[in-house]
């Protein structure tokens, strides 16, 4: 399994670097425009995801900042929250390549942002839901690139599986 979750965070990375590729080619009145996504603008869209993933890691690890609240904007720039997104990214990947089977299979405890009722649980199952979130909001991103104009990105993880730097997934 830690070849798996190894293998989410790398893809995660690859993915995020091109929809925020394609997202830094949008004019400020795009980025922030209402395209009808969840939260509505790519702005406020990659906000949460990068909130979601501070609260996460938070639970996760026990450090780092986390947001109260899913729709915090934490970064009002492109710019900023592109330098945000690259450390968080490369944060996830680092945490993942330190995990062990044991930590896995291990149990934690949470308290969601949403019900503020504690969870015990394993750590696995959330950390598919960790992964699984990213991609659930990166479909939307790429849904108001594409209604913005912008390229079809080609994010499936088939792609990212026949890249030279990411093929030993596959071997």
């Amino acid at each position: 399994m830690l070849d798996h979750y190894r293998m989410f965070a790398d893809y995660n990375r690859w993915a995020n670097r091109l929809v925020y590729e394609a997202a830094g080619n949008l004019s400020d009145a795009q980025y922030r425009e209402n395209k009808g996504a969840f939260f509505g603008s790519l702005h406020a869209t990659l906000n949460h995801v990068l909130a979601a993933d501070r609260i996460w890691m938070k639970r996760f690890t026990g450090t780092g900042e986390a947001p109260s609240k899913l729709d915090t904007i934490l970064f009002d720039t492109f710019a900023d929250i592109l330098t945000a997104r690259t450390a968080e990214d490369e944060r996830i990947v680092t945490w993942i390549a330190g995990l062990t089977e044991d930590a896995l299979a291990g149990r934690f405890t949470y308290t969601p942002v949403s019900t503020p009722v504690p969870v015990t649980q394993r750590l696995a199952p959330p950390l598919a839901h960790f992964f699984n979130h990213q991609t659930h909001h990166r479909g939307q991103c790429h849904m108001t690139l594409t209604a913005l104009g912008g390229p079809s990105l080609a994010l499936d993880m088939s792609y990212f599986l026949r890249a030279p730097e990411y093929r030993h997934y596959a071997d």
